[in-house]
């Protein structure tokens, strides 16, 4: 039973990480694709307009 224990966790470490790593570059990429710029633009100005 630590025998399994052991590898699955040894497991969940190493390639959780690379997952987890991967997953964050996917949001950067997303966030700062040029397309997008305009529209993150318009949202930094919502909190400097006034209603």
């Amino acid at each position: 039973m630590s025998d399994t224990y052991n590898a699955l966790a040894h497991f969940a470490q190493s390639w959780g990480l690379i997952y987890f790593f991967v997953v964050f570059v996917a949001v950067v990429v997303f966030v700062m694709w040029p397309s997008r710029r305009r529209r993150y633009e318009e949202a930094s100005k919502i909190p400097l307009q006034e209603d």
